[in-house]
């Protein structure tokens, strides 16, 4: 397959794009940082431009060149993203705090826009995958302006899976788990007078213990750019907690559901039966 992934200098992005090349899969890594140093392997192919996925023109032009060289791709897979501005929201520079949600929502709209004419050329049924997690599910403090980033990328994910749902196309987002990276590093380093007393220890905790597996976010992704998974659509899926092995024998009756997707709770989805 030939395959787009941003964020691939570091991270879960580079082992990413190491893991799908060492499959034979031809991949175009786009990163701010250089990325010659990124082992190839023998199997596929790797190429690489720098880019900040942040910026619009950016991205256009990488598309143009991936254009260039390729009739086609058939998956794109969004890891670009980082923390940025962390501490309580209502002290939050407000110029880091837009720029955090430009580099993580911005950033997978981008690269879902300029790509998306080359996805529509795949001869399979092509695929996108974001990265969620960090605050998408729940309220983490201090770190508003990810955790918003990051909600907003399931909804963008949702909504395209509704607005494109007649076309070959299926569009997910992953929750990778707690893997220990650079940003827990950051984390660690920024000390708990900036991220909090119990995002501190969670990391304290989460580096000692090993972190979540990588291999089975790596596992996911792998899962949702093959064939085993076309129809599933829309959704946000757990790496570490979701049977998501098991989705494609009830795909069908997975996109009559709202199930692993955001929604609204209402106090008689927990047996509660208020008197208002």
């Amino acid at each position: 397959m030939n395959l787009v992934v941003t964020g691939s200098s570091s991270g879960i992005g580079r082992a990413l794009a190491l893991r799908l090349v060492g499959r034979g899969h031809s991949v175009w890594g786009l990163a701010r940082s250089d990325q010659s140093d990124l082992d190839a392997g023998s199997k596929g192919s790797f190429r690489s431009s720098r880019c900040d996925v942040a910026q619009w023109e950016a991205v256009e032009r990488v598309a143009r060149e991936v254009e260039g060289a390729w009739a086609h791709a058939d998956g794109l897979i969004t890891c670009a993203g980082l923390q940025g501005e962390i501490g309580r929201t209502v002290t939050a520079d407000p110029a880091r705090w837009s720029a955090t949600v430009r580099a993580n929502l911005d950033g997978s709209f981008h690269a879902i826009r300029a790509f998306h004419a080359l996805l529509s050329r795949s001869p399979r049924r092509a695929k996108i995958v974001c990265f969620s997690g960090g605050g998408a599910t729940k309220a983490r403090a201090r770190f508003s302006a990810y955790g918003v980033a990051k909600t907003a990328i399931v909804r963008l994910v949702e909504t395209i899976a509704e607005e494109e749902k007649a076309a070959a196309l299926d569009i997910n987002a992953v929750a990778p788990g707690a893997i220990n990276t650079r940003l827990t590093e950051e984390v660690l380093s920024l000390g708990p007078a900036v991220v909090g007393e119990a995002e501190h220890a969670t990391a304290l905790q989460q580096k000692a213990a090993g972190g979540a597996s990588l291999e089975k976010a790596l596992d996911l992704v792998e899962w949702l750019l093959s064939a085993s998974s076309d129809g599933i659509s829309g959704r946000l899926i757990s790496a570490p907690w979701d049977p998501w092995a098991g989705l494609a024998r009830n795909a069908s009756a997975l996109s009559a559901t709202d199930v692993y997707m955001l929604r609204r709770i209402v106090p008689e989805d927990r047996g509660l039966h208020w008197k208002l």
